[in-house]
C-alpha cells in the first residue's frame, strides 16, 4: 500500500470521527453507554462509506521457477525398425535421468507422415517427413525456451529438405544417428515415371533413373517386364563421377487392362541392400476408341472426306452404314452422322429417338425436309429448293468448346437450298451464312444440347472442299481435321449425371494414397448428407471380404484404404435402402520406400546439427548429450514474477457492514425513544 492512499484512509477515520462526534457530543446532552454504541455504529457507517469511495489496493507478487522444454522427436518409420532396441535404450536413459527432470519439462513426439504424441513405439510408418514434424514443433513450442532431440537415421522420403533449417528455426536440434553409419557400394533405381494410362494400340513411355554410391566402375542391366514378359533390357556404366543415368523407352500397349510392370537392376556382387535394385508400377491400358457412324443413301465425296478427318485420331473409328440396315449392329455406336436425310432414314430416327442417341445432321440439295422437319424437332427450314452458294462466317462468341481457331481463309461456298431455318431447342451457332458478301441471320452450323442429347446441324454439303481449300492453305489437313475433330469430340462425350459416382485411382502405389471418394445425389439430384453408403471390398489373393461405411467429408463420402496390404481388390459401393451400387477394382502395390534406404544420413543430420546450434550425437553418447544440456547455460531454469494489484477490501461486505451499523443504529434509536 502506498503512503497516499494510508494518508486517505486515516483522513477518512477522522472524517468519521468528527461527524460522529458533532452528531452525538456537541448536539446532545445525554451521555452513556447506549450513545457511545450508538456513536460507534454511525462511525463504522461513515468510515465505510469512505473506503468504497478510496477504494484501497495493494501489490502483491508472485514467483515462480520456470523450466525449459526438451523435446523428444523420434522417427517413428521401417527404416529404422531393425534399431528398435537403441531407440528404446536412448528414450529410456533421457526419461530416467533426474538431472534432466529437474532442469526441463520433458516431451516426447514420434513421426512419420505426420507428428503425433508418442504413446507407443511401432516402427510401422512408410512415410518419413522430417521437415514437417520440426514445422510441427515450431507451432507447438513457439516462443518458448526449448531444445529438440531428433531420434532418427536421417533419411527423409518426402516434404522439405532439412537440413536448410537455421539458426532463426526456433529452437537448437540435437539430433542422435541411429543405424549403420557405413556407406555401402550400392546401385538403386531412384525414381520410376510412368503414366497412370495407356491407349489400346498405342505407345507409352517409361522413365528410369538409375544411380550408384561407390567408388568403383560398375556395369549392370536395367531389365522391364510386363506381366512377367520381358520386354526391354539395356546394359549401363556408372562410377563414381558419374553416378546417375536415365533410360527412356517405349512400349505396345496391346491389350486392354491393367499392366503389372517390373523394373530392375541386376544387382552388384557386394551389394547389401537389394530392396532398391527393384520397383513395380502398374499402367491401365484402355480402349477409349470412339465409335462413329456415317448413315447415308448417297455417294458423296463429303462422306470420304469426313471419315479421313475423323479418323486421322486413331481413337476414333468411321463405319459408313446404310439407313436400312440392322439396328442391331448400331448398340456400340457412340454418334451418328446422318448425310442428307430422306424418308430411308425413318428407322434410323426411330431408334435415335428411343436410344437419345447423339447426331451430327448435314443437309444439301438432295435433303428431303418434308420428311426431315417431321422426323424431328430439333430444326426446321422452310426449302425453297432454290439452290445457293453460302460461305462460312465464325461466330466469335461461341463458348461450347473452342471453335473460334478454325482458320477459314479463302474457304470455298457450300451448297444449299434458300429457306428460312427454325432452331427448335437451346444453342449456340458456331458458323453463319454469308451469301455473295451479304451476312444473313440464319446459321450455317449450329450446336444443340441438353441433359441427355447432343446435336449439331451442318446446312450446306460440299465441306469436301475445305478440306482440300485447307490442304493447300498449309500443306497439310490439319486445319480441318482439327476442328472436326474438337466438333465430334463434343458430340459424342455424353456428361449425363449420375446419382452416384466414385473417384479412385486404378493403381496405388503404397497404401498410404488408397482413398476411394464417392459422390450421392437424392432423386431430385441434391446432395444427401444423411445417406448410408457401405464399401465391400474382396481381396482377390486371399478372397476375405470386409465391409465398411463410408465416412462424411463435407460434399462427399471417403474411405481410407491405407490399413489394406499390397494386392488386387474388387469393390462395391451400395447405398443403404437404395438400389444404387457402383462396382470397380484397384490395385496397391508392394512398395515401401522406407526400405529403400539402408545408410544413416548422418552427415545431413550434423549439417542440420550445426545450422541450428546444436550437435550430433550416436546411440552410445547419450551420456555425452545429457551432459553438455546439463552445462549449457540457455537452459537454466529462469525465476518469474506476475504483479497482482488487489483490492484491500471486499465491497460486498463492505456493504453488508454499513447496512447492518445503520439498521442496528436505528433499531436502538427506536427502541428507547430517541426518534
Amino acid at each position: 500500500m502506498n503512503t497516499q492512499t494510508f494518508l486517505l484512509i486515516l483522513l477518512a477515520a477522522l472524517a468519521a470521527l468528527g461527524i460522529v462526534l458533532f452528531q452525538y457530543y456537541f448536539k446532545t446532552k445525554s451521555r452513556g453507554k447506549l450513545i457511545l454504541l450508538l456513536a460507534f455504529l454511525r462511525f463504522l457507517a461513515f468510515f465505510g462509506a469512505f473506503l468504497l469511495l478510496i477504494n484501497p489496493k495493494f501489490t502483491k507478487n508472485e514467483y515462480r521457477t520456470e523450466k525449459s522444454n526438451l523435446v523428444v522427436l523420434v522417427d517413428n518409420s521401417s527404416s529404422v525398425e531393425a534399431y528398435k532396441e537403441d531407440i528404446t535404450d536412448v528414450l529410456k536413459g533421457l526419461r530416467e535421468n533426474e538431472e534432466l527432470d529437474k532442469r526441463f519439462n520433458f516431451e516426447a513426439y514420434g513421426f512419420g507422415s505426420s507428428l503425433n504424441a508418442l504413446d507407443s513405439l511401432n516402427l510401422n510408418e512408410k512415410i518419413t517427413d522430417v521437415s514437417g514434424a520440426l514445422d510441427g514443433l515450431k507451432e507447438i513450442y513457439s516462443g518458448t525456451n526449448s531444445a529438440v532431440i531428433l531420434i532418427s537415421d536421417g533419411n527423409q522420403t518426402i516434404g522439405r529438405d532439412y537440413e536448410f533449417y537455421g539458426k532463426s528455426d526456433a529452437f537448437p536440434i540435437y539430433p542422435i544417428a541411429i543405424g549403420d553409419t557405413t556407406r555401402y557400394e550400392d546401385i538403386a533405381i531412384a525414381q520410376v515415371n510412368v503414366n497412370q494410362y495407356a491407349f489400346l494400340k498405342n505407345k507409352y513411355p517409361i522413365e528410369l533413373t538409375i544411380t550408384y554410391s561407390g567408388s568403383n566402375s560398375i556395369k549392370s542391366a536395367a531389365k522391364i517386364s510386363v506381366n512377367g514378359k520381358s520386354v526391354f533390357r539395356q546394359v549401363i556404366s556408372l562410377s563414381g563421377t558419374n553416378r546417375s543415368t536415365t533410360i527412356n523407352t517405349l512400349l505396345d500397349a496391346n491389350s486392354i487392362g491393367l499392366k503389372n510392370i517390373e523394373i530392375s537392376v541386376d544387382k552388384l556382387n557386394n551389394e547389401r541392400n537389394i530392396n532398391n535394385n527393384r520397383r513395380e508400377v502398374a499402367i491401365e491400358v484402355i480402349d477409349e476408341k470412339t465409335n462413329i457412324a456415317i448413315v447415308s443413301n448417297l455417294l458423296h465425296p463429303d462422306i470420304g472426306a469426313l471419315k479421313k478427318a475423323i479418323e486421322s485420331n486413331e481413337q476414333r473409328s468411321v463405319v459408313i452404314v446404310k439407313p436400312d440396315g440392322d439396328t442391331k449392329e448400331w448398340d456400340d455406336i457412340d454418334l451418328f452422322i446422318l448425310y442428307q436425310p430422306n424418308p430411308l432414314f425413318k428407322t434410323v430416327y426411330e431408334y435415335i429417338q428411343q436410344r437419345k442417341a447423339n447426331v451430327f445432321t448435314i443437309t444439301g440439295t438432295q435433303t428431303n425436309w418434308n420428311f426431315l422437319n417431321n422426323a424431328q424437332n430439333v430444326f426446321s427450314k422452310k426449302s425453297s429448293s432454290l439452290g445457293e452458294e453460302v460461305t462460312p462466317i465464325i461466330n466469335q462468341g461461341f463458348t461450347l468448346f473452342n471453335g473460334t481457331d478454325f482458320s477459314i481463309q479463302d474457304f470455298p461456298p457450300l451448297q444449299t437450298d434458300l429457306g428460312e431455318i427454325t432452331l427448335r431447342e437451346e444453342n449456340q451457332i458456331l458458323l453463319n451464312q454469308q451469301i455473295k458478301g451479304a451476312v444473313l441471320n440464319e446459321p450455317l452450323l449450329a450446336i444443340f444440347s441438353n441433359e441427355t442429347q447432343r446435336q449439331a446441324a451442318l446446312f450446306g454439303e460440299n465441306i469436301w472442299k475445305w478440306r482440300v481449300q485447307s490442304y493447300r492453305n498449309d500443306g497439310d489437313f490439319k486445319n480441318f481435321d482439327d476442328f472436326i475433330g474438337k466438333l465430334i469430340l463434343y458430340l459424342a462425350t455424353n456428361k449425363s449425371r449420375e446419382r452416384l459416382s466414385l473417384d479412385y485411382e486404378s493403381v496405388y502405389n503404397a497404401s498410404n494414397g488408397a482413398i476411394i471418394s464417392a459422390t450421392y445425389f437424392d432423386n431430385t439430384f441434391v446432395f444427401d448428407s444423411n445417406a448410408t453408403i457401405i464399401l465391400k471390398l474382396q481381396d482377390l489373393g486371399s478372397k476375405k471380404i470386409t465391409e465398411m461405411p463410408m465416412l462424411l467429408k463435407g460434399s462427399y463420402f471417403q474411405s481410407d484404404l491405407s490399413s489394406l496390404p499390397a494386392g488386387k481388390y474388387n469393390f462395391t459401393a451400395s447405398v443403404k435402402n437404395e438400389n444404387l451400387t457402383k462396382s470397380g477394382s484397384f490395385t496397391i502395390l508392394d512398395f515401401d520406400v522406407e526400405k529403400q534406404l539402408l545408410s544413416t544420413d548422418y552427415q545431413k543430420l550434423n549439417r542440420l546439427a550445426q545450422n541450428t546450434g546444436g550437435n550430433l550425437f550416436y546411440a552410445a553418447q547419450t551420456s555425452d548429450l545429457v551432459a553438455e544440456l546439463l552445462e549449457d547455460g540457455r537452459f537454466v531454469p529462469t525465476q518469474k514474477s506476475n504483479e497482482n494489484v488487489v483490492s484491500l477490501i471486499d465491497f460486498r461486505i463492505l456493504l453488508a457492514v454499513i447496512a447492518l451499523a445503520l439498521t442496528v443504529e436505528w433499531f436502538l434509536r427506536k427502541y428507547n425513544g430517541l426518534i
